[in-house]
Order: C-alpha cells, then sequence, then structure tokens
C-alpha cells in the first residue's frame, strides 16, 4: 500500500518567513515518526540556498493525520538541514530545543493566540469596494451576516485543526471586520511551536478552498483599525505555584535591553502595531500591569486574585516566528527564576 505524506517547513524569506510544502508519496503501511525518510529541496528556490549548491534536507519533528486528503495520509513538519546535517541558518527550532532542554525542569508551558486576517483579492473580507465598513466596536466576538465574515472557513480551519490532533483550544472573531483568532495550547515550548505552524499551513491551505487568502500582516489595515498580534500566554510550575515568581518573570521581561531584545525579535513591522493605541503598549516602552490590555505584558486579574497562574506577552505580532518567541521567553523568565531560587 501507499500513503501520501506532506512535507511542510519554513523557508528562508525575510523579514518574514514562509511556508512551503511537497508531497511524497509512500510505500508500505502509515508507521510513526521515526519511520518517516528524510527528504530534499531546491534551496535556491525558497531563500535557503546558492544555485552553484542549491540542496537542502527537510528532516521530520512532527507528525498528524492530514484532514484534508483523510484516510492514512499525513502531514509531515520538518526541519530544514544543511547537507552536513547540520541546522540550516534558517532553522530557528533547534535554538528553542536547546533552550527548552535546558530549562525543561522549570516545566514552561505555553498558549498562543493567533490572530490573522482574510483577504478577498485586495481587500479586507468584508471591507466594501472602494470604501470602509462601520467602525470598530460590534465585530469583535460578533454573530450576524452584517457583522461576521469567513465564518464558514473559520469551521472548517477548526475541524482541520481538531481531526489533525492539534492542541486548538478556542477561535472568535477578531475586533476588525474579516480578523479571527485562534488559540493553540497550552503546550510545551516545542510543541506549542510545532503545532501552531502546522495549524498556519492548514488555514492558509483551507482558505486556499474557499478562494480566500490569509495573512498574518500585523497591520492589514493602516489607520483606526487594530491590527494583528500573537499574545504569547507563558508560565512556568514556580508561576503556577507562586505569585513572586509572577512579578520576577515580568519585571524580567523590563531589565536593561531585554525589552528590545525581545520586540526586534517579535515579528516584522512591530513598530506599525505597538503604537500606545488599539490595546497595545509602545513598541520602544515596557510595563506590566493587572487586567491591563495597554501594558506590554498582562497579569490576568485571577492570576493576582489566586496567588499564582500565567502572564501574557501582548508585543509580539500575528507574523512572529514561535519557535523564536518562546525561546526567548523561556531563557529571559527561567533565568531570573533560577538565579531568585524560584524553581
Amino acid at each position: 500500500m501507499t500513503f501520501k505524506a506532506e512535507y511542510i517547513w519554513i523557508d528562508g524569506t525575510a523579514p518574514t518567513a514562509k511556508l512551503r510544502s511537497k508531497t511524497k508519496i509512500i510505500t508500505g503501511a502509515p508507521a510513526g515518526l521515526d519511520a518517516l525518510p528524510v527528504w530534499g529541496f531546491d534551496g535556491s528556490s525558497t531563500n535557503q540556498a546558492e544555485g552553484h549548491s542549491s540542496d537542502c534536507v527537510l528532516k521530520p519533528v512532527f507528525t498528524c493525520p492530514d484532514p484534508i486528503r483523510g484516510g492514512d495520509d499525513v502531514l509531515v513538519l520538518c526541519e530544514v538541514l544543511d547537507t552536513d546535517m547540520a541546522p540550516h541558518p534558517s532553522n530557528t527550532r533547534a535554538a528553542l530545543a536547546e533552550v527548552a532542554e535546558r530549562f525543561a525542569a522549570q516545566e514552561p508551558i505555553f498558549g498562543i493566540e493567533q490572530e490573522y486576517t482574510f483577504f478577498d483579492g485586495s481587500r479586507p473580507l468584508g471591507f466594501p469596494e472602494g470604501g470602509f465598513p462601520a467602525p470598530q466596536g460590534g465585530y469583535y466576538c460578533g454573530v450576524g451576516a452584517d457583522e461576521i465574515f469567513g465564518r464558514e472557513i473559520v469551521e472548517a480551519h477548526l475541524e482541520n485543526c481538531l481531526k489533525a490532533g492539534l492542541g486548538v483550544s478556542g477561535i472568535n472573531a477578531e475586533v476588525m471586520p474579516g480578523q479571527w483568532e485562534f488559540q493553540v495550547g497550552p503546550l510545551a515550548p516545542l510543541e506549542v511551536s510545532d503545532q501552531l505552524w502546522v495549524a498556519r499551513w492548514l488555514l492558509y491551505r483551507t482558505a486556499e478552498d474557499f478562494g480566500i487568502s490569509a495573512t498574518l500582516d500585523p497591520k492589514p489595515v493602516k489607520g483606526d483599525w487594530n491590527g494583528a498580534g500573537a499574545h504569547t500566554n507563558f508560565s512556568t510550575k514556580a508561576m503556577r505555584e507562586g505569585y513572586d515568581a509572577i512579578i520576577t518573570a515580568c519585571e524580567s521581561l523590563g531589565e536593561g535591553s531585554k525589552p528590545l531584545d525581545h520586540v526586534k525579535n517579535y515579528g516584522a513591522g512591530i513598530d506599525e502595531r505597538l503604537t500606545g493605541l488599539h490595546e497595545t503598549a509602545p513598541w520602544d516602552k515596557f510595563s506590566y500591569g493587572v487586567s491591563d490590555r495597554g501594558a506590554s505584558v498582562r497579569i490576568p486579574w485571577q492570576v493576582e486574585k489566586d496567588g499564582k497562574g500565567y502572564i501574557e506577552d501582548r508585543r509580539p505580532n500575528a507574523n512572529v516566528d514561535p519557535y523564536v518567541v518562546t525561546r526567548l521567553l523561556v531563557d529571559t523568565c527561567c533565568t531570573a527564576l533560577e538565579k531568585a531560587g524560584q524553581v
């Protein structure tokens, strides 16, 4: 027998990488991740190699059922390696793996809120031709054909993610027309990042069947319209057990060069979204606060009340690389908690 394996990888496009994929027909009964072969591709066509030495290697790191093809077919997320089997420079997963292993004892967990915007041609879905819809106000978590656009695609994407076994925990309509969100997690750093990349691929692939495109552009419409982020919820075992660790984590994110070290890696175009308006903090000022959606980092009110829980970094753009944002948060916060003896 044979089955189809859709090999998915992250390319070298700058400043924001793209997803690529191609199909491999594999002979034999479907097996686990370790049985999937490495494969290759032309890196000169993906901004990952020069034409005179163009071969790059695909190493499977995560697999799940293919909800679109069905049957025994699978999706296969891959790391990109050079031909000497070392991580390719575009491979951000390898650096996360090292940091996640180093701080595994602190049991870091993430939930990432992926916002995105549907476009019908050059217009956001729901925007009339040659004009603008009513101002923001009724679209967020709204209902009705006058305020909600693209729900059939969102429901199909959710169903595909669940059939694939991904850890998607919810969906909702966002503040701008045609803008939506899905959440992945709570999961460990590598798992949440792998599954978010696959969920993004499924978003693009599902919308493709409807003739609609989805974008992670952080500011898809200029002016008085909300941008699109990837709010990142984070905790460690110590944070889930006590409030002092919550404050230590927040303080560590504001120390020295850390605010800019993070922001410059939180997605291209972040200065267009983090303006201090539309539920954001300015990109060049760090703050944290309880229940404050205008802060860089929000402590949910329930966390303060319970004296334990998690924090929400509201700065990452929708187009952030989840391998990068999870690595930075684990490295910064877990290092600080370790130094403070709060592990």
